[in-house]
């Protein structure tokens, strides 16, 4: 039983971070109709500047709360501003271009991304410093000992999430995305700055990536300029499979995503652990083309 919990706990963690990505895809796609395949490339770019930022500022040296807070606050900003320049440059001037066309945009950045990270910050692995260290023994419930990096890492995400949902559902600025998202020309007619509303559906999406970016280097501390490949497309399924375009449906997904990887792991072998991600994409596809939480469409062509 405690070997189960243990394993549950550990998903989850895994699960929240995926989550953080997948809300970037689904505000994209639920605003814009697109699949921003350069959303994983913010990961990395997030785990390479809070590496830098906790090295230039010694922040490893006297590990705490602080010091992490501080890397995730500076990171999501940085991030946020890369996508914020994204949509600026190379997907605004393709608005009324056809869906394709940003399609292959979105690749094209995604790859632009990969091969300067492998230029910029060169192609070996390098190790994310450790910003925390607790006390292990305060963190035991009888034979259960919790993993203190999960349970920060779970937090932190849970927070950020719930923040998101705050902000998309409680705000008036949630409203306006809302609004472009159902009808962008009819919000634009009812005063709506909907290019304001994808600028910033941008920048809270790679925001949040980079707090992925920060969360994934703690726990998993070796980083490289490929890092955000598999971890990006594993996102885009986690959103798929709750239901893309849906901020629920991609945090159920991810969820999910991260307990079936973690059982995997735990009661199967380890080498299965990438395939069960695909796996479930194509159940989902078969079973509920829409995903768990998604609806059908009708779309006029």
């Amino acid at each position: 039983m405690n070997e189960f919990i243990q394993h549950v706990i550990n998903g989850l963690s895994l699960g929240c971070i995926y989550a953080l990505v997948a809300i970037g895809y689904t505000l994209v796609f639920g605003v814009l109709s697109l699949i921003n395949f350069a959303h994983g490339e913010m990961v990395m770019m997030g785990a390479y500047f809070g590496m830098y930022f906790a090295k230039h500022f010694k922040l490893a040296e006297e590990p705490g709360i602080s010091g992490l807070l501080l890397t995730l606050v500076a990171t999501m900003i940085v991030t946020g501003c890369i996508g914020w320049c994204v949509e600026k440059f190379a997907y605004r001037p393709l608005k009324n271009a056809p869906r394709i066309n940003l399609l292959i945009t979105a690749v094209g950045v995604s790859l632009l991304f990969q091969f300067s990270g492998q230029l910029i910050f060169g192609s070996a692995p390098q190790f994310f410093p450790q910003l925390v260290e607790f006390n292990l023994d305060t963190w035991k419930i009888g034979e259960l000992q919790f993993n203190p990096l999960q349970i920060t890492v779970l937090g932190i995400a849970l927070v950020l999430t719930v923040v998101l949902q705050t902000l998309v559902f409680k705000t008036r600025t949630g409203r306006g995305m809302r609004a472009v998202s159902f009808n962008r020309d009819l919000a634009s007619l009812l005063g709506i700055p909907a290019t304001r509303v994808i600028s910033l559906t941008f920048v809270v999406g790679a925001a949040l990536a980079g707090a992925a970016g920060v969360l994934v280097g703690l726990v998993y501390p070796k980083i490289d300029p490929l890092m955000g490949s598999l971890l990006g497309l594993k996102s885009f399924v986690a959103a798929v499979v709750g239901g893309i375009g849906n901020l629920s449906g991609a945090v159920l997904g991810a969820l999910l995503l991260g307990l079936s990887e973690e059982f995997v792991v735990g009661y199967l072998a380890p080498t299965y652990r990438d395939a069960i991600a695909f796996a479930f994409l194509i159940i989902i596809l078969l079973w509920r083309p829409s995903g768990l939480l998604g609806v059908n469409r009708i779309e006029k062509v």
